[in-house]
C-alpha cells in the first residue's frame, strides 16, 4: 500500500509514553490502522521488550513486532525542556497512552488535568493494573496477578490441580491493550460531537473481569458458585482436550445435538449421543471416559484425516510453530513480510493486524525503531 493513501485512522496524532506489552499492543493495532504514534522512550532507561531475546535484523523480536510503524523520540522526562516540548506536542498530538502508576505523570506535569488546560481536545488514556482509584492501585502487578484477582483463575484448570499458566498475556493484551483501543476510538467519536477529549482510565484487572462473561454471570446474578471442571466450557462436560495415541491432543466442542450426533458416528459410540444430549451429572464421567478411550485408541493424523470431512467442531490443539505453518494462516494472512527500514527491501515476518476491511488496508511502514531514531 501507498504510504500516501488515505487509511482507517488517518488524522490519529498518539503520543504513547508506554512500555512492555499493554500500551505499545495497543497503539500497535491504532498504529497499523493508520494512526501516527510516536514513541516517547527514555534515552537512558530501556524499555525491557527492547532487550528480550531473540534477536532479528537487529533487534528484539518483541520490538520488532510491538513498536512497528512508530517513530522512536528519546526524550529524558526530568528535563524541563522535554517537558516542555511535549506540551507544545499536544496542541498537535491531542492522544495519549501511558502506563505509569498513578501520580507518575502528574508529578512531571504531564496529567491530563495540566494538559488538557492546553489542549481540551485531549484524549488521555491511562493503562495501569488497577487503575487510578482504590486501594490497590498503587500496588505492582503482572498479568498472573491480574487474572488471578479477576476470580478467572479460581474456576480455571482442573480439580485438585494448579490453576493454568497461560502461554498468553490474557490481562495485559484483552484487559488493557484492547480495551484501550476501544475506549480510545470510543472517546475519538463522542469528541465529533462535543469538541472535549477526556481521561480513559483502564484497569487491567476490571477489564479482565469483565471477560468472565457467563460464568461472571452465572456467579452474580444466579449465586451459582464457579470452579475448576463445574461448568459446561471449563471441562465440566466433555467440551475438553484428549489425549492421542501418540501423546497429541484433541479439542472436542461438539455442544450442538447436530455436532454431537456427528461426534458419536465418527466415534462409533452410539452411547454417546444418548448421554450427551442431557448429560445430568451422572453421567459425566461416563461420557468423558468413553471419549477419552475412544481417542487414545488412534494417533492425531487419523483423527485429523477423519475429522477433517467432517463439521462436527472437533480440532487438533497445535503447537504455535504448526499453527504458523498451518493452511488457515495462509489464507487468512496470519503473517506478513515488514519493511526493517522505512521504504528498505529487506523485511522481517511479523503477525499480521488481524482486522479485516472491505475497503481498507492495514499499513506495514517499517518495524520497530531503533532508540531515539527519529526528531519532533
Amino acid at each position: 500500500m501507498s504510504n500516501t493513501q488515505k487509511t482507517l485512522l488517518s488524522g490519529l496524532k498518539i503520543l504513547d509514553f508506554s512500555t512492555l506489552l499493554p500500551g505499545p499492543f495497543a497503539t500497535l493495532m491504532l498504529a497499523d490502522m493508520g494512526a501516527d504514534v510516536i514513541h516517547i522512550e527514555s534515552p537512558s532507561r530501556m524499555d525491557l521488550v527492547r532487550i528480550m531475546p531473540p534477536y532479528a535484523d537487529g533487534q528484539a523480536t518483541a520490538h520488532g513486532y510491538l513498536n512497528r510503524n512508530k517513530r522512536s523520540v528519546a526524550l529524558d522526562l526530568k528535563d524541563p525542556e522535554n517537558i516542555n516540548k511535549i506540551k507544545e506536542l499536544v496542541a498537535e498530538y491531542d492522544i495519549i497512552v501511558e502506563q505509569f502508576r498513578p501520580n507518575v505523570m502528574a508529578r512531571l506535569g504531564l496529567d491530563y488535568e495540566t494538559l488538557s488546560k492546553i489542549n481540551p481536545r485531549l484524549i488521555y488514556c491511562s493503562i495501569t493494573g488497577y487503575g487510578q482509584t482504590g486501594s490497590y492501585k498503587d500496588r505492582a502487578g503482572h498479568d498472573i496477578n491480574y487474572i488471578s484477582l479477576s476470580g478467572i483463575a479460581g474456576h480455571s484448570g482442573r480439580v485438585n490441580g494448579l490453576p493454568p499458566a497461560m502461554g498468553i498475556q490474557i490481562a495485559d493484551v484483552a484487559g488493557g491493550s484492547l480495551h484501550g483501543v476501544i475506549g480510545i476510538l470510543a472517546a475519538v467519536i463522542e469528541r465529533h460531537t462535543s469538541g472535549l477529549g477526556q481521561h480513559i482510565d483502564i484497569s487491567m484487572t476490571d477489564c479482565v473481569f469483565t471477560m468472565n462473561t457467563m460464568a461472571g454471570a452465572a456467579q452474580i446474578a444466579g449465586g451459582e458458585m464457579q470452579a475448576p471442571e463445574q461448568g459446561m466450557l471449563n471441562g465440566g462436560t466433555f467440551y475438553d482436550y484428549y489425549q492421542t495415541q501418540d501423546g497429541r491432543f484433541l479439542s472436542i466442542g461438539s455442544l450442538e445435538p447436530q455436532f454431537l450426533m456427528g461426534l458419536a458416528q465418527a466415534l462409533a459410540l452410539p452411547d454417546l449421543a444418548r448421554l450427551g444430549s442431557s448429560l445430568q451429572p451422572e453421567d459425566r464421567a461416563t461420557v468423558r471416559s468413553m471419549i477419552r478411550e475412544a481417542i487414545a485408541a488412534h494417533p492425531l493424523a487419523y483423527w485429523n484425516q477423519l475429522f477433517a470431512a467432517l463439521d462436527v467442531c472437533v480440532e487438533p490443539v497445535l503447537s504455535l510453530a504448526e499453527a504458523v505453518e498451518s493452511e488457515l494462516a495462509e489464507q487468512r494472512g496470519w503473517v506478513v513480510d515488514v519493511p526493517v527500514e522505512v521504504d528498505s527491501d529487506k523485511t522481517q515476518k511479523q503477525i499480521a493486524h488481524p482486522i479485516k476491511f472491505s475497503r481498507s488496508q492495514p499499513v506495514y511502514r517499517f518495524m520497530g525503531r531503533a532508540v531515539g531514531a527519529d526528531e519532533v
